[in-house]
């Protein structure tokens, strides 16, 4: 049975991670609408619109110590496995979210790519917890909208840059795309001589970029600039409203999350760490 781990740094000292790993209170900051935690009493819920098929009573406590806790999910019909934990490697603090079952890379189907993006979302919004920040965003999983609004200490010039130049997306997203920078031109994570239908460019300026994909999909940044700071607004649309594509608007967001601390943080690294994913190719990820 194929497991595939997500693991970010962080610097926060390791009570205040498994606090927000063990408590109601922590979970509730980055995981999830609602939750309910005794571990001595065999509980562990979490539950609400933040949480893919979100009602109560699909987890159970298996087992936790002073670094980790385990339980099982029904989700989509099947029973995962999941651990949260807390590791040292490399005199660095790991937070590790393990899976099992966990699909393998490039399936495509919806209820994969939720799979694969739910835990980098929500362990990005438990970084920013942890060392003092806001958690970024949620994933609502009772509405077909995907709008997103936030507020970046950096000029709509920076955030462009960020998103189109290859060297500086791998930095924060820790994925390689190739681009053809101006409207019309082509856009593609990976390499474009593998990928027969990128997407296009249909907006590229100071204030706009956005992306057309060949499916009908459109994702849109329009960003307002205001003395050192931009508004920036990420929509998706296009896609049919009967099955929205939570997958991609995951992986999209929890990217935004590390492209937000590299604009705003001294010293700062990116979150990745590792991951180890079921079929994963060589050189699709660049993490550092």
């Amino acid at each position: 049975m194929s497991t595939g781990t997500v693991r970010v740094r962080t610097s926060a000292p390791a009570a205040r991670i498994y606090e927000a790993l063990t408590t109601a209170e922590g979970l509730q900051t980055w995981l999830a609408e609602h939750a309910h935690v005794d571990l001595e009493g065999g509980q562990f819920e979490f539950w609400g619109r933040y949480t893919p098929e979100g009602e109560r009573g699909r987890q159970k406590l298996l087992s936790y110590d002073d670094t980790s806790v385990r339980y099982s999910w029904q989700l989509y019909g099947t029973e995962y496995t999941v651990e949260l934990g807390i590791e040292q490697r490399d005199g660095e603090t790991v937070i590790a979210a393990t899976q099992t079952p966990y699909p393998s890379w490039g399936i495509g189907d919806e209820k994969s790519e939720i799979l694969q993006t739910f835990w980098p979302l929500v362990l990005a919004n438990l970084v920013e917890h942890v060392e003092g920040r806001p958690a970024f965003g949620f994933c609502d999983f009772t509405t077909a909208e995907q709008r997103f609004e936030t507020d970046i200490a950096a000029t709509p010039a920076a955030i462009i840059d960020a998103l189109t130049d290859p060297d500086v997306f791998a930095r924060w997203f820790g994925a390689r795309i190739e681009i053809e920078p101006h409207v019309g031109g082509r856009w593609t994570m990976g390499s474009l001589e593998e990928n027969p239908n990128p997407a296009k460019i249909i907006a590229l300026d100071e204030g706009h970029f956005a992306l057309d994909f060949q499916e009908g999909m459109v994702a849109s940044w329009e960003l307002k600039g205001s003395e050192g700071r931009t508004h920036l607004t990420f929509v998706q649309s296009g896609f049919d409203a009967g099955s929205p594509p939570y997958g991609a608007w995951m992986g999209w967001l929890s990217g935004f999350a590390d492209m937000k601390r590299m604009l705003e943080l001294p010293n700062w690294r990116p979150m990745w760490h590792s991951y180890d994913i079921p079929g994963l190719p060589d050189g699709v990820l660049v993490l550092e």
